[in-house]
């Protein structure tokens, strides 16, 4: 956490698994190089993974999208189902967002980065990418480091939601509503040291408030 510029409460050494490899999928290569600070503007590179929470309904499943620069979550769906819908369905959510609050947001040289699950190495998630114009990216299997910056971003979630009072979490429903909160609040509040101990969108708005030559584009 301390490397990646995220402050918050202590979390415990519970561990959970989501990725299950594919191994037919469609491999891409690792474009990150666990270079985290390397990003210099919003929309360069996405990444993604998700995790699980256990209700008396059965398991129900929490995907995110961050954007590495600003450290903002844009896409969090919480479904019932681990298939490539899943991972769709946060790509979808990132995808309107952007495009809602910024009508000059484009995926030119947008990189989307995940572990090598099944979900992410899908047919029809690797179609979803490259009609939205967007490159993929996959870490090396089995080593969280290639995705580092998500994972802390799920071990904030769990510690700071679904374990912080130890409640029984009683449906998919109820998930869906606490996450949506603590997104709301991680972007607009949560300070972060690594983007100037400032939240995400207030972060992106001042990129966004910087003169910069016209021919730059304001996010690619």
């Amino acid at each position: 956490m301390k490397l990646l510029g995220i402050t918050g409460i202590r979390r415990g050494k519970r561990t959970t698994v989501t990725t299950r490899q594919d191994p037919q999928g469609l491999r891409h290569p690792d474009h990150v190089q666990r270079r985290w600070n390397w990003p210099t503007r919003p929309d360069q590179w996405w990444v993604a993974d998700f995790t699980y929470v256990w209700t008396p309904q059965g398991f129900c499943y929490v995907s995110f999208i961050t954007d590495v620069f600003s450290r903002r979550i844009l896409g969090w769906p919480v479904m019932r189902t681990k298939t490539s819908l899943l991972v769709q369905s946060a790509l979808e959510q990132s995808l309107f967002i952007r495009r809602r609050t910024n009508s000059e947001f484009t995926t030119q040289g947008l990189l989307h980065h995940s572990d090598a699950g099944s979900q992410y190495t899908a047919l029809a998630f690797t179609e979803q990418l490259a009609a939205a114009g967007i490159t993929g990216s996959i870490g090396t299997i089995g080593d969280a480091l290639d995705n580092a910056l998500m994972e802390s971003t799920i071990g904030l979630f769990k510690a700071e939601v679904i374990w912080h009072e130890q409640k029984l979490w009683e449906s998919w429903q109820q998930v869906e509503q606490a996450t949506a909160a603590w997104v709301s609040w991680f972007n607009t509040q949560r300070l972060h040291s690594s983007i100037g101990d400032l939240p995400p969108v207030e972060y992106e708005a001042l990129y966004y408030d910087e003169p910069r030559d016209s021919s730059e584009p304001a996010a690619a």
